[in-house]
């Protein structure tokens, strides 16, 4: 079964069996993830992640699907990555799917090729799982995606607002959604917002947003990572959404360096394959064999979970994504 965004949003508190999301929009990816998350807490659903870098990976996350813990009626298993199950892990897959079981495998992706799209692996979540594609290509999907995040802030906006909004931040929606949540905030008495109330509210916006921060992290220039990074602390930036943007980072320099060859396929813009190779460069593999377990400390941090500050976690991946360390 395919699925959009909204659609899928509408199902999750049912999800079961194999679902899969992916794409290149982070807000609709985090906007899912939160929800899921929340659901699986109100429901007392035991959680577990694995993040996938090679085929044999596979195997951990079948076995989890088939071992509840003592505490547990219902699992679900969040498995992060880009390597599909090759063709011992389909058959696991399959398997998995003919049980009547309520437990639920969901699968986060980067955007997928037309290529990737017909392999076997989507031709069985099509068939017996649920495919959700994260985009938002035309105007009216993500103008009626973006008045869900309105809703959520209690705003309204005029049709010439919401043309401005996304002329002015040229369909990024995680942009959009961060100058709606600063409108809300500085007109919460104004019933319908205009474009003059956008206007004033966001033409001194952020000098830097997180895409500054990629940048500067590919180029290992800490200065200027930490001074971004404390600048959107400063300007009321989430955490979680620049926590996003460093594990994606992170996430395409470790698939680059098992699939060197693969920029492109991977999810790499054709214009910044170079940058991404010079960071490459500048790493080790010891040092990608650290992120998964900082990303998920970050994680736990910025939730509340165990005593650690989540802006120094942060700051020690901006370190290390440059090549350096800190708080020895």
């Amino acid at each position: 079964m395919k699925l959009d965004y909204l659609q899928a949003l509408k199902r999750v508190s049912d999800a079961r069996g194999a679902w899969v999301l992916h794409g290149q929009e982070p807000l609709l990816e985090q906007n899912l993830m939160d929800a899921f998350r929340a659901s699986w807490q109100q429901r007392e659903v035991e959680r577990q992640r694995y993040d996938v870098s090679s085929v044999s990976d596979w195997k951990n996350v079948f076995n989890a699907l088939n071992s509840l813990s003592l505490f547990s009626t219902q699992l679900a298993v969040e498995v992060h990555g880009n390597i599909k199950p090759d063709a011992s892990g389909i058959k696991l897959l399959k398997s998995y799917l003919q049980q009547d079981s309520d437990n639920l495998l969901l699968i986060i992706m980067p955007k997928q090729d037309s290529s990737s799209l017909k392999s076997s692996f989507f031709q069985v979540m099509d068939a017996n799982g649920v495919n959700v594609s994260l985009t938002a290509n035309y105007p009216r999907d993500r103008q009626q995606i973006l008045s869900v995040e309105a809703e959520k802030l209690g705003i309204k906006l005029a049709n010439d607002a919401w043309a401005w909004l996304e002329q002015h931040h040229e369909h990024n929606l995680l942009a959009a959604k961060n100058s709606l949540m600063r409108v809300s905030d500085t007109f919460a008495e104004i019933d319908v917002i205009q474009v003059d109330h956008l206007y004033a509210c966001l033409q001194d916006q952020s000098r830097y947003s997180t895409y500054d921060l990629s940048d500067a992290l590919l180029n290992g220039n800490l200065a200027q990572s930490i001074k971004i990074f404390q600048y959107l602390i400063a300007s009321g930036e989430p955490l979680s959404l620049i926590l996003w943007s460093i594990s994606k980072e992170m996430r395409l320099l470790m698939q680059l360096f098992e699939q060197p060859q693969n920029a492109l396929q991977i999810g790499i813009w054709k214009t910044k394959v170079s940058l991404y190779q010079q960071a490459l460069r500048r790493l080790s593999p010891q040092t990608f064999l650290a992120w998964p377990a900082l990303l998920l400390r970050i994680d736990a941090s910025i939730k509340g979970l165990g005593h650690e500050n989540p802006e120094h976690l942060v700051q020690q991946a901006i370190a290390s994504m440059c090549g350096k360390t800190l708080f020895h």
